[in-house]
């Protein structure tokens, strides 16, 4: 029997993950924060099937996301939403545990990768995932066992497809990367970094040689600043606000905001919410743009809590085509926080 296809790319970009053949849209969805956390039931289910009306096909979220509840819900959405398997993109991550105290529950020994992906998948109510991320790296496992781990859930088990990183260095990618090849195990495709206007050196310039030699993949997380780059914080934090209802979590970033270096981020949103106006846009949308602007960006994963929440931020694939040099140019003044490259001693290509 055929299968219905269910899915319309509507007006959505689609690039390659790293060097695989697999493509995901340039907006994703991830559930960290609010999906079995501050978010349940429908709502969920009503935010994963608007991201997907608006051409979405990747979903992100993690064993740590509120204990497993995030995959619970999202798992339970994907149920209900009964979508074509093949029609759209997973992935979970692996290495900080369900807040269990048993030892073995967390980190990265083959072990864990391979019980703590089948305990997610459990969690997600699916046969496998797309992509199982390394949440964190872990310096207590030797990297060969970590690079056999993912290989052995890959090639042996079937429970993904593709393995990545999130917040590894540049020089633990490549070690995984040669341990692939010298043993002839799985390398990994992508790192899940924080990228966003206000955050740039790792991914621009330590990550740099990744794209160049591996093609590697990036799924980037917080593009905008967990909410600074909306400008909702530019008069005070709102009741409704990561920052409000994640009080503990984001007690560092809510201090920073009082300080000269906060009030001067402020001040950049303002001048750029200036910019976005006159393209068309907002301030959030311009922010998403620009991080997708960057072409070794394969996917921005959004976070919402509505849906109007998606609704506002797709529209950032409108503002894409009107980020010309002249107009990255005027954000990159604004922005003024552009990294130094690595020297080249006037040897680059």
């Amino acid at each position: 029997m055929a299968v219905e296809s269910k899915f319309d790319p509507k007006e959505m970009e689609f690039r390659h993950l790293g060097p695989s053949g697999l493509k995901v849209s340039v907006f994703s969805l991830g559930g960290w924060l609010t999906y079995g956390g501050t978010q349940k039931g429908n709502i969920v289910k009503e935010i994963l099937e608007t991201a997907w009306n608006h051409g979405i096909n990747f979903f992100d979220t993690a064993e740590v996301y509120s204990n497993g509840q995030c995959e619970i819900e999202m798992g339970q959405a994907l149920k209900e939403l009964a979508w074509p398997r093949d029609e759209y993109v997973l992935s979970t991550k692996v290495f900080f545990g369900t807040g269990r105290k048993e030892p073995n529950t967390r980190g990265l020994s083959r072990k864990h990768v391979v019980e703590g992906l089948k305990s997610s998948l459990q969690r997600l109510q699916q046969p496998y995932v797309d992509i199982v991320l390394a949440h964190r790296p872990d310096v207590g496992t030797p990297m060969k066992e970590i690079v056999e781990g993912f290989t052995q859930v890959i090639r042996n088990l079937n429970l993904a497809y593709y393995w990545g990183t999130s917040e590894w260095s540049a020089v633990q990618i490549q070690e995984a990367t040669q341990i692939a090849e010298r043993y002839n195990l799985i390398a990994p495709i992508a790192e899940q970094p924080q990228y966003n206007a206000f955050h740039r050196q790792r991914f621009e310039v330590e990550y740099a040689p990744l794209y160049e030699q591996f093609q590697y993949g990036t799924t980037i997380w917080s593009p905008l600043a967990s909410g600074l780059l909306t400008g909702k914080y530019n008069d005070g934090i709102p009741e409704d606000s990561r920052f409000a209802t994640n009080k503990s979590f984001f007690e560092g970033s809510v201090k920073s905001l009082q300080s000269d270096e906060g009030k001067a981020k402020i001040a950049k949103v303002r001048k750029l919410t200036e910019i976005a106006e006159k393209l068309g846009g907002n301030v959030a949308q311009l922010s998403l743009a620009w991080a997708a602007k960057n072409p070794n960006v394969s996917t921005v994963i959004l976070g919402a809590t509505k849906v109007s929440q998606i609704e506002d931020n797709i529209k950032a694939l409108k503002l894409l085509p009107k980020l010309t040099p002249e107009v990255m140019e005027e954000i990159e003044k604004i922005l003024d926080n552009k990294p130094a490259e690595a020297p080249s001693y006037g040897r680059k290509r």
